[in-house]
């Protein structure tokens, strides 16, 4: 467990984190292909809480595996990871399949199959998931301007979803999800072994 966290945390190549463990490039290799699925985080299955909400956003992970990437707007071929955590406790409830990072939010929140976490609890997300069943902000229209009580709840939403951000910022303390050289399902068991360890250090 301790040499996949370090490849996530630091991000070294096989030939490096090797030594560091006193072990060959190739072992180093089966180690992570064989623990890193058991540490993923595990799928929402129960309902939630009556006071539960729950805030979803999407973030770009630099990636080499052009099959699971697009150009996007980082300017980098990236995929886009649909992360949704609880606003009370902040842990992450679920992380979608990852897609091509020129995926809009509103698409790729129910084509990653992140929206089957949400079950009964209300959803807060930013403009990006119009259309979806999350709560967005108010938007001025053509001559009519938004109302005071109006601008007063996008304050109270822009702080709630700051909360997915810190987590996003957290999260990418794992290297890994700077500039991924995983392919195939490998970005998508990182991001899910770096989501349980987040919530395990919050849980303390």
């Amino acid at each position: 467990m301790l040499l996949v966290a370090a490849y996530w945390r630091t991000n070294l190549t096989m030939r490096q984190l090797g030594p560091l463990f006193g072990v060959s490039k190739s072992t180093a290799d089966r180690v992570i292909d064989h623990i890193a699925p058991l540490l993923a985080l595990a799928p929402v299955r129960r309902r939630h809480p009556a006071d539960t909400v729950l805030i979803v956003d999407g973030t770009l992970v630099p990636t080499r595996d052009r099959s699971v990437a697009a150009s996007s707007k980082n300017y980098r071929y990236s995929t886009n990871l649909q992360v949704i955590i609880d606003a009370n406790s902040r842990l992450v409830v679920a992380v979608g399949r990852p897609l091509p990072g020129n995926r809009h939010d509103a698409r790729a929140y129910g084509e990653s199959g992140v929206d089957q976490a949400v079950k009964n609890a209300p959803l807060l997300g930013d403009g990006g998931y119009r259309g979806t069943a999350a709560l967005i902000p108010h938007w001025p229209r053509p001559n009519r301007p938004l109302t005071p009580e109006q601008e007063a709840e996008n304050t109270v939403h822009r702080r709630a979803r700051a909360r997915v951000e810190h987590a996003f910022s957290r999260m990418k303390t794992y290297k890994i999800l700077r500039d991924c050289r995983l392919r195939g399902d490998g970005v998508h068991q990182a991001a899910l072994g770096i989501a349980r360890i987040h919530n395990l250090a919050l849980a303390g």
